[in-house]
């Protein structure tokens, strides 16, 4: 399979789109297969970390005034419950099974779920768009210039951080 000019390529088939679950299985597929030929496991260690979700709908936490992460100051406090902020679970499947099934031993490091729970993680407002910060005017309009994909310093970073530190100091 080879990528050309946006679409994938396979034999005589070529598509223009690709449900992006079969594209994820290809992609992590290949992935494994270059890891099993080229990596020496007595040598290394690999670390595979799951995704991290997106905050961008308040209603996810149950804020129906807020718009997006904007001004989120705190995580979600009530983990009593599963929180659904439209991680693609099919994606984390995937991930998993790919990794379990590789006979070269892959850590599977789960953030997604600890990360699911902080809104207040993200650069939000304070981000910078084009190499330049937001100026006061596009601060002042979340729904359109909030950043609810990308997290800041110190916070939960630091925390997939510690727990990759765990995880290698534990498997030394």
């Amino acid at each position: 399979m080879k990528v050309l000019r946006g679409s994938f390529d396979e034999g005589s088939i070529e598509y223009d789109e690709i449900d992006r679950t079969i594209a994820y299985t290809r992609v992590l597929t290949t992935w494994s297969q270059w890891v099993q030929n080229n990596v020496d496991p007595k040598r290394t260690r690999v670390f595979f970390m799951s995704m991290s979700p997106m905050h961008i709908k308040s209603m996810d936490w149950n804020n129906p005034n807020g718009i997006k992460c904007a001004k989120e100051t705190a995580p979600v406090l009530n983990m009593s419950m599963p929180l659904n902020v439209g991680t693609d679970k099919r994606l984390f499947a995937i991930a998993s099974n790919v990794t379990k099934s590789m006979k070269f031993p892959v850590y599977f490091m789960n953030i997604t779920r600890i990360s699911e729970y902080r809104k207040d993680a993200h650069t939000s407002l304070y981000t910078i768009r084009q190499g330049k910060m937001l100026t006061p005017e596009q601060q002042a309009d979340p729904a359109m210039y909030a950043d609810c994909i990308h997290w800041c310093l110190p916070g939960l970073p630091d925390t997939w951080n510690e727990l990759l530190y765990t995880r290698i100091m534990s498997s030394s």
